[in-house]
């Protein structure tokens, strides 16, 4: 049995998100493709050997050649077309942030809940053997009891006509980039943490381009959150979890496949471990397929995403700046 994806909107992000993984996936057949604008579809199409492009995002859901969609469209759209897919019967691979607000998650997750399709965040990295071993090495307590958690995602994009700075679209570096260093604090401190406190450098009176945030966990220990996408840090992509015996460090654990280090060290010996070059995207998509063919749960459900979009909604909140609203 193969899963045939339909993909809502010819993003950037889409050839190595989905086509390129499903290529080498003979569990997976990437079969139609829909734009706003159907000659940007038709482009996408014939580039990437995609059979079917539908003239519009309902055209597309209507399809019942297709099995799921996936959802690469700005973050105010996330949350309407996911709905829209699940009204239509599709399972969703929904790119991050999930939606524009932890209100919109919610709703979703309670749609998804509902249904007997599977609802799945892209957050790639979460599937990848180096954040698996991650999450194993916190959880063993070799670090001992866990202290502070520190997350980044920090990159240029100083294009600032791009979509990812307008608010209408629910942009910012909090959704971009922080969604990320967010999530990966919330998986590698074991916790959903509070915000203590934030602060934003802005491109505009309601976009960030960059943010700190501290944060405190239910069991005590402390992290701090960082992003940005035009700020003094170019770039850093990186965590480090530190506890009462020792600390392990990442660097850049949402690529792993163009570079990583994992560096571990306990009661003074250090140590690095190595991870395989596949992609991210393929063990997402692995994933993906497993829960939609096989019934195998996946670790970055709607209910998973709503835990995110609280603490983006907080972030917010504490810099003085308004919620994201849906497009």
């Amino acid at each position: 049995m193969s899963l045939r994806i339909g993909i809502l909107g010819a993003a950037r992000i889409a050839p190595a998100a989905l086509v390129k993984p499903a290529a080498a996936n003979p569990s997976v057949s990437v079969t139609a493709v829909a734009a706003r604008s159907p000659e940007r579809a038709q482009a996408f199409a014939a580039k990437h050997g995609i059979a079917v492009v539908h003239q519009s995002y309902e055209a597309l859901l209507a399809d019942p050649e297709i099995d799921a969609v996936y959802n690469p469209l700005p973050n105010g759209l996330h949350g309407r077309w996911t709905r829209a897919a699940l009204a239509a019967g599709k399972h969703v691979l929904c790119e991050k942030p999930f939606t524009a607000n932890a209100a919109e998650a919610r709703e979703i997750a309670a749609l998804a809940a509902e249904s007997d399709r599977v609802v799945m965040e892209a957050f790639h990295y979460r599937y990848h053997p180096l954040s698996l071993r991650v999450e194993e090495i916190v959880a063993s307590g070799e670090l001992g009891t866990p202290e502070r958690v520190e997350t980044a995602l920090c990159f240029p994009l100083p294009m600032f006509s791009d979509i990812r700075y307008n608010y209408d679209l629910a942009g910012g570096a909090t959704m971009d980039a922080g969604c990320y260093a967010v999530h990966m604090a919330r998986i590698f401190g074991g916790e959903t943490p509070s915000v203590v406190s934030a602060s934003a450098k802005l491109r505009s009176p309601r976009v960030d381009r960059a943010m700190t945030a501290e944060l405190a966990y239910p069991s005590g220990h402390t992290g701090r959150i960082e992003c940005s996408m035009w700020s003094s840090s170019l770039l850093k992509i990186s965590a480090k979890v530190t506890g009462s015996r020792g600390s392990l460090a990442v660097l850049n654990p949402v690529g792993p496949q163009a570079y990583h280090r994992l560096t571990v060290r306990v009661n003074g010996h250090r140590r690095t471990e190595k991870f395989p070059r596949r992609a991210s995207y393929a063990y997402q998509l692995d994933a993906f397929a497993a829960a939609v063919l096989d019934g195998a749960p996946v670790k970055t459900s709607a209910a998973d995403a709503v835990e995110t979009m609280t603490v983006i909604d907080e972030i917010y909140r504490a810099a003085g700046l308004p919620v994201r609203e849906p497009s």
